[in-house]
């Protein structure tokens, strides 16, 4: 069984990142577990002075939870062009760490406008040693959805089909690995 750790790069209630990351949860493939993490509101801002033994529980839970997943997921929008700063936060407590190092990784996305935060997340990414797996994308159309209509969007045949597609080409980059 693969574990997967899906991150949303988005603390709002109504993220449609989070709606997708938690849709891959649910349609997660035999021999797939994906979890969703949500743990990203509860970090404390990092501070290089406050790692080793003095790092917060919150981060510490991040990092166990990057180091026991088999592969992560992330879903983040696109803020002024860029990276959530809740997300780049949750990264930069992985920097000194070995949990990201040579870690697969896959980017998921909810919106077809976030070329910006898709390049500069994959570049954050790629810079700290993940091993980021590029051959599919999975893209989801969701901005400016209701969460009613979100719902019945990743409920179409068509997008479950693409969510355990998706899954199933990431498990195989993870056990190729």
């Amino acid at each position: 069984m693969l574990n997967i750790l899906a991150i949303s790069g988005s603390l709002r209630a109504a993220s449609t990142n989070s709606a997708l990351v938690e849709a891959l949860a649910r349609n997660a493939p035999a021999g797939c577990r994906v979890t969703v993490y949500d743990g990203l509101g509860r970090l404390p801002i990092f501070n290089p002075d406050d790692e080793g033994e003095r790092t917060p529980h919150a981060a510490s839970d991040l990092i166990d939870a990057v180091t026991a997943a088999d592969g992560i997921i992330v879903s983040c929008p696109e803020y002024a062009h860029g990276v959530p700063g809740g997300l780049k936060n949750a990264l930069d407590w992985l920097v000194s760490r070995d949990a990201a190092v040579a870690k697969p990784a896959m980017l998921a996305h909810a919106s077809p406008r976030s070329l910006y935060a898709r390049a500069a997340l994959a570049e954050i990414m790629r810079t700290m040693s993940f091993a980021l797996y590029e051959d599919a994308v999975l893209e989801i159309a969701l901005l400016g959805k209701k969460p009613p209509q979100v719902e019945a969007i990743l409920a179409e045949p068509a997008n479950v089909t693409a969510m355990r597609d998706a899954l199933k080409a990431f498990a195989g980059f993870i056990r190729a690995r």
